[in-house]
This record gives C-alpha cells, structure tokens and sequence, in this order.
C-alpha cells in the first residue's frame, strides 16, 4: 500500500522544483532567452531543465506560437502546479515568520480601478493596527484582478459581483452608487432642481463615453441600454474613470460613473450629476478571496479588516440628486 502511494507514474518522481519553475518562467515570457535573462542563466541551461522535465513527464510541455513559446495543455498543468507549490512555500516562510516575530508577514491587496479612491485609505488604516506587516497594491480592470487572484499574485481583490468561473468567498462591506454625469455648461445638467427625473430614454439619445471591455462599469452602462434595448451610442472608449472624467468636463459626452469617483469635481462644480429616473444604480463593494486558497495569518488580518472597517473609508456621496434617489434604489 505504502508503495502504491508513492508512484506517481511517468517518472514524476524525478521532477524537481527547479525544473517546474524554469517550465513556468518560459510560459511567462515567453521565450528561452527571456526565461533565462529573468533568471540570470543560459538559455541552454534552462532549455535542458525543460527537456528533462518533458522526459520525466513524457509529454511536450512548449510548444512554438506567433507570441513565442506557449505551454500545451500538459504544460499549463504543470505551471499551474508549480504556482501552487510556490504559493504554499511562500505562506509556509510567512508563518515560520509570523511564528518568530510575533506577526510579521506580507499581503497583497488588488482593486478595481474604481476603488483606487479609497482602497489607499484602507490600507493606511490596517497598516496603523499592523505595523509590522508589508503591504502592497495593486490596481487594475476587473479582468485583469480576477486574473492575479487566479494566479496567486494577489492576496484579496476589492470589487463588485465577480460573475467569473472563480470559485471565491465574497463579502459584500459597502454601498456602491452608479451616476450619470454632464457637462455642467449641457442643457440637462441647466434643468431646474425641482424638475421631474429626466426618463432614461431621454439620456440614451445622447453620446457617452465608456469604459474599455472588461471593466465592471462598463458591464453597468452595457446592461442600462440592453434593458431598453437601444445601443449606445459611444463618442469615445476609455481605459480610465480620469480620462472619462476630463472628457466630459470638455463636453465630449456623457458618462456612467462610479459617485465615489466625482465628489470633488462636482464639489468643485467642474461636473454635473444628472437627476435620472431609475438612478443611481446601487450596487456593492466586495471584498473577495480564492475558494481554493489557504489564507496566511497576514491575509485574514486583512480579510477581517474590510469586512469591518472599509466601510467608513468609502468616499462620501453628498452629491445633487443622490439622496433624493435612495429610497428607489435597488441593491444587486
């Protein structure tokens, strides 16, 4: 019996972790040469890991693409297996560490780009109760951070709904407000405060400017016209809420945004947030963790902390037209 556990077939026995993170580093850059620079070694040396690995395994692991060289579905396997291997190693360290200085450790926290205006602020609030450990943030689109949460270059991820093939724990901590906004000098945004809410079939005749595919507010502008079933009509695709704020100071269009974005442009009276009927759209802030992945001691610290506290970091939404709205707002 004890024997029958150990085999592992196709010599699997001889691979070394050395060879799986040489096979990984090549799927990462995508050639030999690159592989071994990041690596400070020679290609040769780092070709003949792979060789051996490909002989232990008794499959191709690489194989030739227009981008370079990609894994084949064997060597996906492996690479993800090596991540895996890292990712218990390197938690291994932190609790050995945690262990032997009471606490220290490391946590990496990704966020969608709509978060950047508080998850700074949350951070600085948990480093305040846990001096001693490092932190880092990351920012990005909502695919990109599922995707570093998938491959374990981060720790949490702040965001909404995830609606991904991910199997993660989420828990919502906090209300998250969808606007339109104008121009203040547009004729919508000149419309007396105690008007009717303009009908949203109204506002789809105007031109708006969007976020890129892929990000969680233009999943939100996407689904508004799909309910009505008109397109939109997109002036101009941005990859960022700044960019789409200047645009529409300029009068370039309107937007869909995020109200934690634009309180100080509208403070400011740079922006106007439009009285939409049906808006805003109310959604909330999760934070979210893989399922599969064993949290480290630095992680949960920080888990708890959003859980509980990020909710008085988020940005205040004293904005016109907002209040009015909250008594006719749906959460998802």
């Amino acid at each position: 019996m004890q024997e029958a556990k150990r085999n592992y077939g196709w010599g699997m026995k001889d691979v070394t972790l050395r060879q799986l993170r040489f096979l990984a580093e090549v799927a990462r850059r995508g050639t030999l040469a690159a592989a071994a620079e990041n690596l400070h070694l020679t290609a040769p040396a780092i070709a003949q890991q792979v060789r051996l690995l490909e002989r232990s395994v008794g499959l191709p692991l690489l194989e030739r693409g227009p981008g370079g060289q990609r894994p084949t579905e064997a060597g996906r396997l492996l690479v993800a297996t090596a991540t895996r291997i890292e990712d218990e190693l390197a938690q291994a360290v932190e609790q050995l560490q945690t262990l032997r200085s009471a606490g220290a450790g490391h946590v990496t926290l990704g966020a969608v780009s709509t978060a950047k205006y508080f998850a700074p602020f949350v951070l600085a609030a948990f480093r305040d109760q846990h001096p001693e450990l490092r932190i880092e943030l990351r920012i990005g689109n909502r695919d990109e951070v599922l995707t570093w949460l998938d491959n374990y270059e981060v720790d949490l991820v702040v965001m909404g709904r995830p609606q991904s093939q991910l199997e993660v724990e989420q828990v919502a901590f906090g209300k998250h407000p969808y606007v339109i906004i104008a121009a203040p000098e547009h004729p919508l945004a000149r419309r007396p405060s105690d008007a009717a809410p303009i009908p949203f079939t109204d506002i789809a005749d105007e031109t708006f400017l969007v976020r890129e595919q892929g990000s969680g507010t233009r999943l939100h502008v996407d689904a508004l016209f799909s309910d009505i079933g008109q397109p939109i009509k997109v002036a101009m695709e941005l990859a960022s809420n700044e960019t789409i704020k200047q645009s529409v100071m300029a009068g370039l269009g309107l937007a869909l945004i995020s109200a934690h974005t634009i309180a100080a442009e509208v403070q400011d009276g740079r922006l106007a947030v439009l009285n939409v009927a049906g808006l805003p759209i109310w959604r909330q802030w999760r934070v979210v963790r893989l399922a599969r992945r064993a949290a480290s001691p630095a992680t949960a610290a920080l888990w708890g902390f959003i859980q509980s506290e990020a909710a008085d970091q988020l940005p205040k939404c004293d904005l016109p037209g907002l209040a009015e709205s909250k008594s006719q707002a749906t959460l998802r």
